[in-house]
């Protein structure tokens, strides 16, 4: 039986939590307290190893497992929200040539199930109000855009024309599933451009480090969190 270790961001009184599992990179976990999103992590393990199992990858989603809690982080910046500034020890870990294709696949899927989702949505329904405590679908659709370059660039030194293809879909310019797509043909040709003996750098910003695994996982996490958020709104992508 797999067990997944589990890697924690909160502030010290233990309220918003994030809760990382890197066995199973990509799944995140969200809550109020510790204690919340630890609950919510079972639940949300199967809700990911169905989504890659629908999209081809070759893992059994109802088979048991157990987890343990490796981590947690209760210092530092923007803890709980899947902080930028946090680079837990396996995101130095060396990067394969094999991996990194798996990585960027599992992203792409990740934004295609928001782009195929979004090309089904009126503009009444991608602006209606949104559910307590959220925002429209658009919004979430254009910030999960946004976010697309900035760990690429942290990274990489660099990744252009992302903050472009953003402000085009903000204005109106591109509908929202091209730009999505095209943001994430855009992460694929940046990420081939990296030589393999570059691909396991190390950047250091202001005392904190950058990989491109760091990179891949926080891309990934990112765009599965706001997947999870939309599948609770109505006319929602079902996880």
């Amino acid at each position: 039986m797999p067990v997944y270790d589990l890697y924690l961001e909160s502030g010290p009184k233990k309220r918003k939590t994030m809760v990382h599992v890197l066995d199973l990179l990509g799944c995140v976990a969200t809550g109020p307290t510790t204690e919340e999103a630890l609950a919510a992590t079972p639940a949300a393990i199967r809700a990911y190893r169905r989504f890659l199992h629908r999209r081809g990858e070759v893992i059994d989603p109802e088979a048991p497992f157990e987890t343990r809690v490796a981590v947690h982080l209760t210092e530092g910046a923007w803890l709980g929200n899947g902080s930028p500034y946090i680079a837990f020890a396996p995101d130095f870990d060396p990067l394969t040539q094999e991996e990194t294709e798996r990585l960027v696949v599992r992203l792409r899927w990740l934004i295609d199930e928001l782009a195929e989702w979004a090309d089904t949505q009126s503009p009444e329904q991608l602006d209606a109000p949104p559910v307590a405590g959220s925002r429209t679908n658009r919004a979430i659709l254009l910030h999960v855009l946004g976010a697309q370059g900035p760990s690429l660039a942290a990274a990489l030194a660099g990744a252009p024309g992302f903050s472009r293809l953003h402000s085009a879909a903000e204005r109106g310019e591109i509908p929202l599933p091209v730009a999505l797509v095209r943001a994430g043909e855009m992460v694929e040709a940046r990420i081939q451009l990296v030589p393999p003996e570059r691909r396991n750098d190390v950047r250091e910003i202001t005392g904190r480090a950058y990989t491109l695994r760091k990179a891949l996982r926080r891309m990934i996490e990112h765009d599965w969190e706001h997947l999870a958020e939309l599948s609770r709104h109505p006319s929602s992508p079902q996880l």
